[in-house]
């Protein structure tokens, strides 16, 4: 791609996110308007489906321009980013399959339809449960141990399997600036690690020993992990597939699961880095990745949907405490656990909406952005200069479709929240989906045991004779 080129795709870029921050103020606006938002429904979480299409579209298109014509790819959409059946049907509409990691999110990729022979698992304790289904059904399954790699052993038994298999390694390339998502570290609980003491040997044998062996996968990790680092984890990986086919004598491995991992700009409305960025920089590191040798599979999922997701919270109170202002709000840890637990490593851009869901403007002001539940550090921002907020203004906390509205924790029993997709409806306006209707209190006490209230008074120990 030339000099031109890449000016063009910024622009192209900029001026899609200019755009979605155009729909997003107007489905806020709407969302009031439409009775979403309001005293009786005080949090909400929305999703722009026109930007989740243009992310799957930038997606096949950064790949489709640097492989060669014909080569297999699957995008394995990372359920665990968005666990939403209606968000996995969407994607699964614009060519996306699904990376499940648990029973619970198979069962949701299956509902959405999403077929088998486009669906991977992976997961560090899969029970003979889960590998006998996912065998059954022919998913594809990366072994993360040696262990588990004996127990789909005594599954496949002498026949040939349905599913595509693989061994996930760990490329022992290091971290990123945040250590619980860095995936290739020294050690890391995923994967075989190439580094350790005959493991490397070990890795080479297994493929020897069985020919159905046929994938090979590793994943550098996510948020915080560079992108040079990134590649370098699957340069590891595809000089390993070469090492293994030359060893055997054939193409044995004829899949690379490369993982996702494409970190978001959580400082600004821009999108950084690209798909495109990183599909280029693959090409440069690891020139026969693309050369059509090897088919591919990725697992992106927060680059997918963090930028088109969006939690905006009535704000119910404000207060001063120490000569600050504070903005009592309905969002808080239940909605962004991370951020309220860790900010310094996952801080959120907030933006003001007055009662009506317009924006704020005027001069700004200093503030906190607390959430409803009963600890001094639920805070959604401290400190943070925003348009001065009042009682039944709304605050958005902005870039939260992944790992955010889906992930409720449910302290002090707050109702998680419903969530609605959007899109222009053709005259001027926006239109809404149900994706998740709002939790109802009666649904969280039947959570909570309502059915077994007694349970426990009936337990008594024996009376003494």
């Amino acid at each position: 791609m030339d000099g031109m080129d890449v000016k063009d795709g910024k622009d192209r870029t900029d001026r899609t996110d200019r755009e979605r921050a155009v729909r997003r103020d107007a489905a806020v606006r709407a969302a009031v308007d439409q009775g979403l938002l309001g005293p009786g429904s005080p949090l909400v979480g929305l999703l722009d489906v026109t930007g989740v299409r243009e992310s799957a579209a930038a997606l096949r298109a950064a790949f489709e321009a640097v492989t060669a014509p014909g080569t297999p790819v699957l995008h394995a959409f990372a359920v665990k980013a968005t666990p939403l059946v209606p968000v996995l049907r969407l994607l699964h509409e614009e060519g996306l399959g699904a990376e499940v990691a648990s029973p619970g999110e198979l069962a949701l990729a299956r509902a959405a339809g999403v077929p088998s022979a486009r669906t991977v698992l992976d997961s560090p304790a899969k029970t003979p449960a889960e590998l006998r289904e996912a065998l059954e059904l022919g998913i594809a399954v990366n072994a993360d141990s040696p262990q588990e790699l004996a127990r789909v052993d005594a599954l496949v038994g002498p026949a040939t399997p349905r599913s595509p298999l693989g061994i996930r390694v760990n490329p022992q390339v290091g971290g990123g600036s945040i250590e619980a998502l860095s995936t290739a570290t020294a050690t890391s609980k995923f994967g075989v690690g190439l580094r350790d003491e005959g493991a490397r040997e070990w890795v080479v044998r297994a493929y020897l020993d069985r020919p159905w062996l046929t994938r090979l996968h590793a994943h550098t990790g996510s948020q915080g992990i560079p992108l040079p680092l990134m590649a370098q984890g699957v340069a590891q990986t595809y000089a390993l597939a070469e090492e293994i086919n030359a060893r055997v004598g054939r193409r044995q491995i004829d899949t690379l699961d490369i993982g996702g991992g494409l970190p978001v700009n959580f400082g600004s409305e821009a999108t950084a880095p690209t798909y495109a960025q990183y599909a280029r920089l693959l090409g440069e590191t690891v020139p026969g990745l693309f050369d059509g040798r090897y088919g591919l599979v990725t697992e992106f999922g927060r680059s997918l949907l963090a930028k088109h997701g969006t939690v905006v919270a009535r704000v119910e109170y404000t207060k001063s405490a120490g000569g600050r202002p504070v903005a009592v709000t309905h969002a808080g840890v239940q909605v962004a656990t991370r951020t309220v637990y860790v900010p310094e490593a996952w801080p959120l851009r907030l933006a003001a909406y007055d009662a009506e869901g317009r924006p704020k403007t005027g001069p700004e002001v200093v503030q906190d952005v607390a959430g409803p539940a009963c600890f001094a550090g639920d805070l959604l921002a401290e400190g943070r200069a925003l348009a001065p907020l009042e009682p039944g203004d709304h605050v958005a906390a902005l870039d939260t479709g992944a790992y955010c509205f889906a992930h409720h924790y449910a302290y002090n029993s707050l109702p998680r929240p419903g969530i609605h997709g959007f899109a222009p409806d053709g005259s001027g306006g926006i239109a809404f989906a149900t994706v998740r209707e709002p939790q109802t209190v009666r649904e969280i006490v039947a959570e909570a045991g309502q059915a077994h209230a007694s349970a426990l008074t009936a337990l008594r120990a024996p009376e003494r004779a």
